[in-house]
């Protein structure tokens, strides 16, 4: 089994949802958590609930440069170094490609995108100090294909996968791995899992090689083993947990 000792981690949007399942696991395993949302009370809760030797919350707006630089520096003099950046926070906003504003978009690609950026740009010079370390950028199966009334997410996404592939090409050399996550339908918050008649739940993840939604934890597992050194040789690699919806569809039968 892998651990996380003597790490120190930055998860942005972790003050819920997955990013919180997240910095536990990594606790849990061994890592020094820094806990970088905006929601400070909810954030504030989870650092206490894991406990302050443990892990640390700051406030964390991922669309300003000011903002992750004191998140940088907050982990540092906390923790002593920084050792894995996890760009977790993202958001949603649904809309055609006809009908979804310019502004609309441009919120979902300044979060989803911009923040991912600004995040490695940021870490990477506290990560080269520390000797190395690991950037985990959660993406989506939305970034391999396309998805109705989605276009800002999944362009945002897309790019995320693409700045991974980049950022690990330049950041090799400094012993700094990037990869990225891609889940597809998560049982959080976002998703509203319990709304969803059984109809609506089967139509979603009935075709899917694993017809069930996913867990939070079996996200924050796959982002943990790349945060670990026992991913030490997989860089700029794109790792599925999405039950095979990708695959492809487990009932297509064709008739010879």
């Amino acid at each position: 089994m892998f651990n996380l000792e003597g790490k120190v981690a930055l998860i942005s949007g972790a003050a819920r949802g997955q990013g919180e399942i997240e910095a536990r696991l990594f606790a849990e395993l061994g890592a020094k958590v820094v806990i970088a949302d905006l929601r400070e009370e909810e954030g504030k809760q989870v650092a206490n609930s894991i406990g302050l030797e443990k892990a640390m919350f700051c406030e964390l707006d991922v669309t300003s440069r000011k903002s992750w630089t004191a998140a940088v520096q907050a982990a540092q003099e906390r923790f002593g170094e920084l050792n894995v950046l996890v760009n977790n926070a993202g958001i949603v906003c649904t809309g055609s490609i006809e009908h979804q504003s310019e502004e609309e978009y441009m919120v979902v690609v300044r979060v989803n995108q911009l923040g991912t950026y600004l995040g490695m740009q940021t870490a990477i010079p506290a990560l080269r100090a520390a000797g190395g370390g690991s950037i985990v950028n959660i993406a989506s199966n939305a970034a391999n294909r396309g998805a109705m009334n989605s276009n800002a997410y999944v362009a945002s996404k897309w790019a995320v996968r693409g700045m991974t592939k980049t950022a690990a090409l330049e950041l090799g050399k400094d012993k700094i791995r990037v990869n990225s996550v891609h889940p597809g339908v998560i049982n959080t918050a976002m998703v509203q899992w319990d709304k969803y008649s059984e109809e609506q739940k089967q139509a979603v993840v009935g075709n899917f090689a694993l017809p069930r939604i996913g867990e939070p934890q079996e996200v924050a597992t796959m982002v943990a083993f790349l945060a670990s050194d026992a991913a030490s040789y997989s860089t700029g690699a794109e790792f599925m947990v999405d039950g095979g919806a990708i695959a492809g569809n487990a009932h297509t039968a064709f008739k010879e």
